[in-house]
């Protein structure tokens, strides 16, 4: 953990000075330092160019290489730097050698990102099955039975985005491990948020946007492929950047890299990749487990004093195993989008997502801003 990690956050977050920012499963305010590391980016370019354009390599190649530690991945060779989570799924969606009368399995209410491409698969004669994770009395043993011989793939955010739902990834990466069908995971609104292992869960792509819980800007993702996947998933773009010395412009041969650069066509974003070392570096000096301490905390204070104000009915689950940052809740006689408002009116921002309040407080809230939060909840019920 961080040297007195409280006096660390009330500097990196003076958001807290103003509001109650309880919305980062939408997009997360920066750090102090990274507001810096974009600024300092900015001004080196502004008066050097791009003379340091080496130091700009030496922090990709530490980016790579932090991303893959956060998730247990093997190494920074896993990790491809992508614009956003939808550009990771449609590079699996559209990378796998689909065959007529194939499927692939999901659960049903997925964020349209993670629904939309394999949709699309339905033109190869690709079938979607979907599985409806909050009916079922056990979601992972649900999702494991919709598939047969023919499933090549499941997918699954492995935290929903509209009331927090979280997955046991480690049951259903077994599952396909043992199946042969290949395990993709949606990681959005779970990387940066809680420990997450690729390895162990048998993770064979993972995708997740920057400017969510790892507090990064958007424009920036990272994307995990296993040594094993790279081989296989065909690929649908093609530009320099993918070769393994990209700026050798002359070379004789433009075979795409072994790692996970394969996937990366063009011009890097070197500025956003500024930024999110430094929102990375923060939650690893912090340290994860902390991270996840607090921000499940956060979400145990909510759905135990939730439920005691009046006309308020919790959405998300309250099993241990199934929580995350995301709270969601409805208030009877009352539409959502009027109590986000009146909320927004004491300082305290939410989202109205899936006909629920949703709240998605991060790990440096703990304490008086979640009171707070509480307070502002109990006077908009009550009025």
């Amino acid at each position: 953990m961080a040297r007195n990690p409280n006096a660390l956050l009330a500097a990196q977050f003076p958001v807290m000075d103003t509001m109650v920012y309880a919305n980062h499963a939408a997009i997360a305010p920066w750090p102090r330092a990274t507001a810096e590391a974009v600024a300092a980016f900015a001004e080196e370019n502004l008066v050097r160019a791009s003379l340091g354009y080496r130091d700009w390599l030496d922090r990709e190649t530490r980016l790579r290489q932090l991303a893959a530690e956060l998730m247990n991945a093997g190494s920074g060779d896993d990790i491809a730097l992508l614009k956003n989570t939808s550009e990771g799924i449609n590079l699996v969606a559209n990378g796998v050698d689909w065959r007529a009368g194939d499927n692939l399995v999901l659960p049903t209410g997925e964020f349209a990102s993670n629904d939309m491409p394999w949709a699309a698969l339905e033109r190869l004669g690709v079938t979607a099955r979907h599985v409806d994770i909050r009916a079922a009395v056990d979601p992972e043993q649900a999702l494991i039975e919709a598939m047969n011989e023919r499933t090549r793939l499941l997918t699954v955010s492995s935290v929903q985005w509209s009331d927090g739902f979280r997955l046991r990834l480690d049951v259903l990466g077994e599952a396909c491990r043992s199946a042969g069908v290949v395990f993709f995971v949606d990681a959005i609104q779970e990387f940066g948020a809680l420990p997450m292992d690729v390895t162990a869960c048998h993770i064979d792509c993972l995708a997740a946007g920057a400017h969510k819980w790892q507090l990064g800007p958007e424009g920036i993702g990272v994307f995990y492929c296993s040594p094993q996947m790279r081989e296989s998933l065909r690929l649908s773009q093609f530009g320099w950047h993918q070769l393994d010395h990209p700026y050798w412009f002359d070379r004789p041969d433009r075979q795409p890299s072994s790692s996970a650069r394969r996937f990366e066509a063009g011009s890097p974003n070197s500025v956003c990749q500024a930024g999110l070392l430094a929102s990375l570096s923060l939650l690893a000096e912090i340290g994860m487990h902390e991270v996840s301490a607090r921000i499940t905390a956060n979400s145990a204070r909510l759905m135990d004093a939730l439920p005691s104000l009046p006309g308020v009915r919790l959405v998300s689950r309250g099993e241990p195993e199934r929580r995350s940052g995301i709270v969601s809740f409805r208030v009877d006689g009352r539409a959502s989008g009027k109590v986000v408002a009146d909320l927004r009116r004491h300082d305290v921002v939410a989202a109205n997502r899936g006909g629920a309040v949703r709240l998605s407080p991060h790990f440096y809230q703990a304490g008086a801003q979640l009171e707070r939060l509480l307070e502002a909840v109990e006077q908009v019920v009550t009025t």
